[in-house]
């Protein structure tokens, strides 16, 4: 998966309003609303619209993972036992785990996703959206749909909307300047892991096909006389 930063300041012109002089704090948090999605992306219904109710604000993630959908869908239910962000500072420092757990792909509301989130609404194979399981000083609510759309047989984008609703204090609107680019740094990495994971075992299993297809049909395969 490439670790290119899919941004450059054109794509969020559209977001600038007035053309001013680059402006790096600005910038710094225009990315933080859109990464990496599409106009038409951001554009597409997200379940964790249902979940806030009056949000404030929407953030966009996206990327390109070179692995079915099914395959990426399968490791995003890997976010019920570990965040898969920078596990020092949000794991408790233990490594999120490198293989699939068995029955995770299990999925009904309300299980416990990324800690402190709760599980809302899926689809299999399409999305999982989660809702932070209760109110904190700085956020009133938030929600986010993680949603794979393929694209080829063995490639699909991986897109993520959070919404968000601040509480009307201080620490509300300070929240309001910095959670977008606080949440792009660890969903960057988030997305970034989870992708090179699903590709690791894509490449893994596209091997193992072509390795047979190679060796011929095994004697186990052959018609009985």
């Amino acid at each position: 998966m490439s670790r290119r930063w899919p941004f450059a300041p054109s794509s969020c012109s559209e977001n600038r309003g007035p053309t001013r002089p680059w402006d790096p704090i600005w910038e710094t948090l225009a990315i933080g609303h859109v990464w990496g999605a599409t106009r038409d992306e951001r554009e597409l219904r997200f379940a964790c619209d249902r979940f806030v109710r009056r949000p404030d604000d929407a953030f966009y993630r996206a990327v390109t993972v070179n692995a079915p959908a099914a395959q990426l869908f399968r490791w995003l239910c890997q976010l019920r036992v570990a965040p898969y962000s920078y596990d020092w500072l949000d794991n408790f420092g233990q490594q999120s785990p490198q293989t699939l757990t068995a029955d995770l792909e299990r999925l009904r509301t309300g299980q416990r996703i990324m800690t402190v989130f709760r599980l809302v609404a899926f689809e299999p194979d399409r999305h999982i959206t989660a809702a932070l399981d209760f109110g904190r000083p700085a956020i009133d609510e938030l929600a986010v749909t993680y949603l794979t759309i393929p694209e080829a047989d063995a490639r699909c984008r991986l897109l993520v909307k959070v919404v968000v609703a601040y509480p009307r204090n201080p620490i509300g609107m300070t929240m309001r300047t910095f959670l977008p680019a606080g949440d792009l740094v660890m969903m960057r990495r988030q997305l970034f892991t989870l992708g090179n994971l699903a590709e690791r075992d894509a490449a893994g299993h596209a091997s193992t096909v072509r390795q047979r297809a190679e060796e011929g049909p095994s004697r186990t395969d052959l018609p009985h006389r």
